[in-house]
């Protein structure tokens, strides 16, 4: 038996959606009704019409429109929840000749994403947002949605939505043709035969903008989700040409493609050796080597430290100028500030890691191996994370000590009163690091390997201080004044 087929499967779409779970790997999941199975066949044909499988780049975020990656046969990428706009820009900005399809449901664009969505819109970039609009919210079990009519009943408004106390649906469309850069937006239905035709035609028309570089290209699609607002298939689309059509007016409210030159930007510039050279600066003559020459036993496990204290107090400097240091020598890094809402008088502390060998976690709230505070707050606070062997080192300006354990040592140095003969509050920091190079040459460093980790104290401040030289000097003046006046408990 012979047999010919007029219309296959669009080739824009996998021959077998074998991501998707369950046994059958021929059909799409989505419920009967659902607009995304009709809008998700509009969109595969047309990629395969105008021959951009191999450019196109389908962005699926959180919600229904998260199953996008089971179906379609071109490059795609699944983020987090209101973020296509943000990845969508990155990927247009790094290649020009990417097709970029924003696929967003009404939580997704009219909520959590509402903010990047505009700006994404306001900047004109080179992409298609296809906005689904079913009024309701589908996968977390029929929610209120941004756009959810006047009245509507959902489980979150059991009695209807109510403009006074909820406010009125968000009219997505209107607002994205009220600004100057989009090229393109248009509101259809997929409903009927009829309009699921018009909205075919707008889909490939926001898909050739793209390709032309013309810019911002938005359709908002009308649609169903019988499950959730409780309806048949046919009573949906009834739904949506008598009540949703009436609110959320179809038709075209911005088509200026025509008068828009293509977007020209700037080419990106791929220099990995000059992207080296501005996050880690040149390498001064000051240490002695690249590396440790004589590598101690103590650097062959992970090193641990946490600092704290106030913020104004060089908490978190010190902590970046102990991650350059070790960046400096080769090891793996890791350096994470941690501060409250003041930016002076707060609380504020870091985390520093430095590892020969890769690096378990950034976060350091157990197993400290070198506890360095600033006041009394901090000492009482992270002093039960030191290690039964750890050390601590503390502004005894500020700080008495308590409850230290045998096994574990301690260093203190007046960092405050330093700073503050030496004219600046702020040059406390540089003084505990004194402290901290006296009890490496105390525990744990030999020559020359003692005299090189001055060195690269003067070369990580060289670099965290570059374009303010007259900050250098006084630094490292405060740094061998600690080393000098520190002393072990």
């Amino acid at each position: 038996m012979k047999y010919e087929v007029v219309h296959g499967r669009s080739k824009g779409f996998f021959d077998s959606f074998n991501r998707r779970p369950g046994a059958i790997k021929t059909n799409m999941h989505y419920c009967p009704g659902c607009g995304h199975g009709i809008l998700h066949k509009l969109i595969a044909e047309a990629i395969e019409d105008l021959q951009i499988k191999e450019r196109t780049v389908f962005i699926s975020p959180v919600g229904c429109s998260v199953f996008g990656y089971y179906y379609f046969d071109c490059f795609g990428i699944s983020v987090p929840h209101g973020r296509a706009p943000a990845v969508g820009t990155g990927l247009i900005r790094s290649d020009e000749n990417n097709i970029v399809i924003s696929y967003q449901g009404d939580g997704d664009l009219g909520a959590i994403g509402l903010n990047e969505f505009l700006q994404t819109a306001n900047r004109g970039e080179n992409m298609a947002v296809f906005f689904v609009n079913n009024a309701i919210y589908g996968m977390t079990g029929g929610q209120m949605a941004p756009t959810t009519l006047p009245g509507q009943k959902t489980i979150t408004s059991p009695l209807g939505r109510s403009v006074q106390s909820e406010g009125y649906p968000l009219k997505v469309a209107e607002m994205v043709a009220a600004l100057d850069a989009p090229v393109y937006v248009e509101r259809v239905a997929l409903s009927s035969g009829r309009n699921i035709m018009k909205a075919r035609a707008a889909l490939r028309k926001a898909l050739q903008n793209t390709i032309d570089k013309k810019g911002f290209s938005f359709v908002e699609f009308l649609t169903g989700c019988p499950v959730n607002l409780k309806k048949s298939a046919s009573e949906i689309n009834t739904f949506i040409d008598e009540q949703m059509s009436k609110y959320f007016v179809p038709g075209v409210y911005k088509d200026i493609a025509e008068n828009r030159d293509p977007i020209r930007r700037p080419q990106p510039v791929f220099a990995p050796e000059t992207v080296k050279q501005v996050l880690y600066g040149s390498y001064t003559q000051s240490a002695a080597v690249r590396d440790f020459s004589k590598l101690q036993p103590f650097f062959n496990k992970e090193r641990r430290i946490k600092i704290a204290g106030s913020g104004g107090q060089g908490v978190l400097s010190l902590g970046y100028i102990l991650a350059n240091m070790g960046n400096l020598r080769n090891f793996n890094v890791s350096y994470l500030p941690m501060y409250g809402p003041e930016m002076r008088g707060g609380t504020a502390n870091c985390s520093v890691v430095i590892s020969k060998q890769e690096i378990s976690s950034p976060m350091v709230d157990s197993n400290c191996n070198l506890l360095i505070v600033l006041n009394q707050q901090s000492f009482d606070k992270f002093l039960p994370e030191l290690k039964t062997n750890g050390f601590v080192i503390y502004d005894s300006s500020n700080v008495t000590p308590h409850d230290l354990l045998p096994t574990q040592g301690a260093y203190h140095v007046n960092a405050s009163e330093l700073a503050r003969d030496l004219g600046d509050l702020r040059y406390a920091n540089l003084a505990i690091l004194g402290a901290v190079s006296l009890l490496m040459d105390d525990y744990f460093l030999e020559e020359p390997d003692k005299s090189d980790f001055e060195a690269v104290v003067a070369e990580a401040i060289r670099s965290c201080f570059s374009g303010k030289e007259k900050l250098i000097t006084p630094n490292i003046n405060a740094f061998y004044l600690g080393k000098h006046k520190a002393q072990p408990n």
